[in-house]
Order: C-alpha cells, then sequence, then structure tokens
C-alpha cells in the first residue's frame, strides 16, 4: 500500500467534500450526510497508511 492508495483516500475525501456541498446546496441532508461520512473513511484510512509508513521505518 503506497502513493495509489493516499491518493485514493485523498479523492474519496475530496468527494465527500463535494457531495457535502452538494447536499447543503441542494437541502439534501442525506447526500450531505453521505459526505460527511466518505470524508471521515478518507481520514481513517489516511490514518491507517500514516500508522503503516511509521512501522516500515522500524
Amino acid at each position: 500500500m503506497g502513493l495509489d492508495d493516499k491518493i485514493g483516500n485523498k479523492g474519496e475525501g475530496l468527494g465527500g467534500k463535494v457531495k457535502e456541498g452538494l447536499g447543503k446546496a441542494t437541502g439534501d441532508e442525506s447526500l450531505e450526510a453521505e459526505g460527511h461520512k466518505d470524508q471521515a473513511t478518507s481520514k481513517l484510512k489516511d490514518a491507517g497508511e500514516n500508522v503503516k509508513d511509521a512501522f516500515k521505518g522500524h
């Protein structure tokens, strides 16, 4: 797992921000919530990648 995963995670987070913004703009609470969920998932995946990277160095 490397750079490709990190790029994918950033893309997922960005997509979540777009969904959240569209949800807010259109009043679609479920789309807004889905955007929040996508962003949270992206952050968790990033944290997992950071942990893996930390252990690679030791």
